[in-house]
């Protein structure tokens, strides 16, 4: 059931107010911007959309009745306590009961449309007559005025029909050309934008292998710069220290030759057969065993002497029951002991080639300890060792080895036995 006349004004007016209370999710699409307006500028301008959403949509009227139960308390209570409502309070007491569909809301809005069709003047047949003619009369004339108008209107939209169908059909020529300008013109930009980016691949692909070429030949220099570096520090270290050997060399030479004076003259020598000098070390105690401490001694006495020892081979003759560990410490004190305040280059190789890591070793002050690399025996790295020396320096190898002595003695080092170092130790 609709309300009409006052009852919708009142019905209008209850929804608008509570309209604002409702949270602006549960309002309606079309009445959101409504919402914010005034009261009155609402009512105004809003109050058929609201009237129509009320009618068709329940969930959004029951939400208003929520709010007009609190706005109007004391009506709401009459309306469900059944209590009779004068014909002034009826309007609004119909809108209320339309709104918050109480008990018996129907009887009270039909009551509310009774009372207004009762209130209207009534008017007579002839009255009605009359003035149903007189409309009907006015209603013909602004009819025909209204027709002429139209009439008017249609002829000059045919026409402007007709000028914008020629204006339409222009345009459209203008456009097909401008399209198809636009087309040649994207097609050439594309081909320029394919043909730039080919050369730009091109440029880039050329930049990165020059960049390539220069990073190689800048490595190249680096290596080959490193290489004469290391080279050249390699090879003055061996010059100072054949020099510094021959230095020593000399002045043992020269101690040792301190004559008395002699009545002979050096042409008084002449033709006689001299046998060619050997070098100190191999002179160095011919007459001693290899197994002699003695010879040992006096090796060591050569000037800048470097001593190389097996170290295990040292050790299992000298202590063969000790465990390794034992051995390794007890031959590195040893040996510093024997070389110990002396310009003596004493190195201890001890086997690793089996050992993922070396062993730690206490190495006393000027002893040099060295394990070999995995894969790598104790005589391979001696003879490494007796390599790197220059031509010329002593170089003593302790070793029972039978090959490694025939290795090092090949290479110009005196090798002397292991059981020489053991007894100088003991």
């Amino acid at each position: 059931m609709r309300l009409s006349g006052q009852a919708r004004s009142k019905m209008i007016g209850l929804a608008s107010r509570a309209l604002t209370q409702i949270p602006a999710a549960d309002v309606p699409a079309a009445l959101r911007i409504a919402a914010r307006f005034t009261p009155a500028k609402r009512l105004k301008l809003a109050g058929s959309q609201i009237a129509a959403a009320v009618e068709s949509d329940d969930e959004f009227r029951s939400r208003l009745a929520t709010q007009v139960r609190a706005l109007v308390p004391g009506v709401v209570d009459r309306l469900e306590s059944k209590q009779s409502i004068s014909d002034a309070e009826l309007p609004e007491a119909a809108a209320i009961a339309y709104l918050t569909r109480t008990e018996g809301w129907l009887d009270v809005v039909a009551a509310a449309t009774a009372l207004e069709t009762a209130q209207r003047p009534a008017d007579t047949d002839s009255a009605a007559v009359e003035r149903l003619t007189v409309a009907l009369a006015a209603a013909g004339s602004e009819a025909e005025r209204m027709r002429a108008k139209l009439h008017a209107q249609l002829d000059q939209l045919k026409a402007d029909n007709s000028q914008l169908r020629r204006t339409l059909g222009q345009t459209r020529n203008k456009l097909r050309s401008a399209e198809s300008a636009g087309e040649m013109l994207e097609r050439a930009r594309e081909q320029e934008a394919d043909d730039a980016q080919l050369q730009m691949r091109a440029l880039e692909a050329e930049v990165r292998r020059l960049r390539a070429k220069v990073a190689e030949l800048e490595a190249e220099g680096v290596t080959a710069r490193r290489g004469r570096r290391d080279e050249q520090a390699l090879g003055n270290m061996r010059l100072r220290l054949l020099l510094d050997t021959l230095s020593q060399a000399a002045a043992g030479v020269r101690r040792e030759l301190t004559l008395t004076p002699s009545d002979i003259l050096p042409a008084d020598t002449v033709g006689a057969l001299r046998p060619a000098e050997e070098s100190p070390v191999t002179r160095a105690g011919q007459a001693l065993s290899d197994d002699d401490p003695a010879l040992l001694r006096r090796l060591l006495e050569l000037p800048k002497v470097h001593v190389i020892i097996d170290g295990y081979n040292v050790s299992k003759t000298a202590w063969p029951n000790a465990p390794l560990a034992q051995q390794r410490d007890r031959l590195a004190r040893g040996v510093a002991a024997l070389t110990g305040g002396r310009q003596i280059e004493a190195t201890l190789v001890f086997d690793g080639a089996d050992l993922a890591t070396a062993p730690p070793v206490t190495a006393p002050r000027g002893l040099r300890v060295l394990f070999s690399r995995a894969g790598v025996s104790a005589d391979d790295a001696i003879s490494d060792l007796v390599t790197a020396e220059p031509p010329g320096r002593p170089v003593i190898v302790v070793s029972s080895d039978r090959e490694v002595a025939s290795n090092v003695s090949a290479k110009g080092a005196r090798s002397v036995s292991s059981l020489a170092l053991a007894r100088a130790l003991a």
